[in-house]
């Protein structure tokens, strides 16, 4: 890990060993140097070090891993939290991502965009435990990392810090309330299909709608990650079960390729690069869950937590995606399990089993956002009524979320205009900008090729807003009829 020779910040003291804005029980960092008394007796030449020296001695003795949680998640349970936070309504839109691209060129930049993503994470948990290790924090988050580093960057860009900090947390928050409104909809849509049909009601989806709002009530209230981790493990269950059945109904027949194109018409392109940077990006659970590690130097590495996490992500995303439209062609919808035939008790359960899952996910999707409002009103409160006042905060929220669902409850183009702008900005801009400051000026590698890759990152992102952005907003003006 390369060592940062930083600036310290304007306003804060180095070696300072609180976290900001961090509302976890963290262990107080090692105390601020203090200069050791030396004997008159003692002439040798650790005697004549100089105050830099030592300062230099002491940055390379703090470890941020050792000051972490030592009852913190283990390895298993953060794979668990990244399969799921990265496995949920994405995959099932894989296959219409591939009408919008075309065989070939779906399955090539699917591969290119997973590789684009991973990275973008790497480098965001590599740079926030340099940073860690600079400020002697144990760990920071997603948007105090932002904020670190432009507090201990160049003096010119110290200014813009709780900026940094405040884009990243209304992101987050604004890309993940709306990713519950989905689930809502996603998991009433699912029950609707099946119960109205096997019981030959005519319930409308709002009813649905209005039940679903119940369970996440309850599942919303859960607020320490690790308590999350056996409802990951059952989701994963439910969602291999799920791609089993699906798989079973995508091969039942012969697949026909002389029809599907290999290449779509460009202006489908924006809606694919939405879909799929929206399903993969998992950017905003990616830190909670590296800071509730208990050995977070498992987490990056070969293979690590990241890497097997996200290859075998980007391989479901791929194969779904392709064979889903393959099989079903011009017909395939919004969810892949809405093309399995009605009635069948087999595709009953996929549907069913989903659906569950997707609500066993409702809770870690609801965690991120709702700990970055609370850090920011939680002093305005009494202590005493934090308790009192979280629940209140996440019950209305919910149901918030629940009549937006509601009232909209097609939100497709609305998701992948969110996926577009947001996860654009926050999954690939911001980690490859906050690799930039931190690294400049002098440690951006031979020819500064970390800064040409980059820029380039950042192009690639605001391409993909712009174009997902229009196309999402034009879907929603001029919605298509469904097959």
């Amino acid at each position: 890990m390369t060592d940062n020779k930083a600036y310290t910040p304007d306003t804060e003291p180095a070696g300072s060993n609180e976290v900001p804005g961090s509302s976890s029980h963290l262990p107080i960092a090692p105390p601020a140097y203090t200069a050791a008394v030396v004997p008159l007796n003692d002439f040798n030449s650790k005697a004549n070090l100089t105050e830099k020296d030592q300062l230099s001695l002491e940055e390379a003795a703090y470890s941020p891993f050792d000051n972490r949680d030592p009852n913190g998640a283990s390895a298993g349970g953060a794979l668990a939290h990244l399969l799921k936070s990265s496995l949920g309504t994405g995959i099932l839109a894989m296959p219409m991502a591939f009408h919008n691209a075309g065989l070939v060129f779906g399955a090539v930049m699917t591969l290119i965009v997973g590789f684009l993503c991973t990275h973008c994470v790497h480098i965001l948990v590599k740079t926030s435990h340099n940073i860690c290790r600079d400020a002697k924090v144990p760990a920071l988050g997603f948007a105090e990392t932002a904020e670190k580093v432009f507090e201990y960057g160049p003096k010119a860009i110290r200014p813009y810090s709780n900026f940094a900090k405040q884009f990243v947390d209304i992101g987050l928050m604004a890309t993940y309330y709306a990713a519950a409104c989905v689930y809502m909809v996603f998991i009433a849509t699912s029950f609707h299909d099946v119960i109205n049909y096997d019981l030959g009601l005519k319930w409308d989806v709002r009813i649905y709608i209005a039940m679903t709002v119940i369970p996440c009530l309850l599942i919303g209230q859960i607020r320490n990650l690790k308590w999350l981790v056996p409802f990951s493990l059952m989701a994963n269950v439910f969602i291999v079960v799920t791609f089993a059945i699906t798989l079973y109904y995508m091969f039942d027949e012969t697949l026909d390729y002389s029809d599907k194109p290999l290449l779509a018409p460009a202006a489908h392109i924006p809606l694919f690069f939405a879909t799929v940077i929206f399903a993969m990006e998992g950017i905003g659970v990616v830190m909670p869950v590296e800071n509730s590690m208990k050995k977070p130097q498992q987490f990056l590495g070969c293979p690590g937590v990241l890497n097997t996490a996200m290859i075998t992500v980007v391989l479901l995303y791929t194969v779904i995606g392709f064979f889903g439209y393959v099989r079903f062609g011009d017909k395939v919808r919004g969810s892949i399990t809405l093309n399995l035939p009605d009635g069948a008790w087999p595709a009953d359960t996929a549907k069913l089993l989903m659906a569950v899952a997707i609500l066993f996910t409702y809770g870690l999707q609801f965690y991120v956002p709702n700990e970055v409002l609370w850090r920011k009103i939680q002093h305005k409160f009494n202590p005493e009524r934090h308790n009192i006042v979280q629940i209140l905060l996440r019950t209305g929220i919910i149901l918030v979320s629940g009549g937006i669902a509601a009232g909209i409850p097609n939100l497709e183009p609305f998701i992948s205009l969110v996926g577009a702008v947001f996860f654009s900005l926050l999954g690939i801009f911001v980690p490859s900008f906050v690799e930039t400051v931190y690294l400049w000026p002098d440690r951006l590698g031979c020819c500064k090729w970390k800064l040409i890759k980059n820029i380039l990152l950042g192009v690639f992102s605001l391409l993909a807003l712009v174009a997902g952005a229009a196309a999402s907003i034009d879907e929603m003006i001029n919605p298509k009829e469904e097959n």
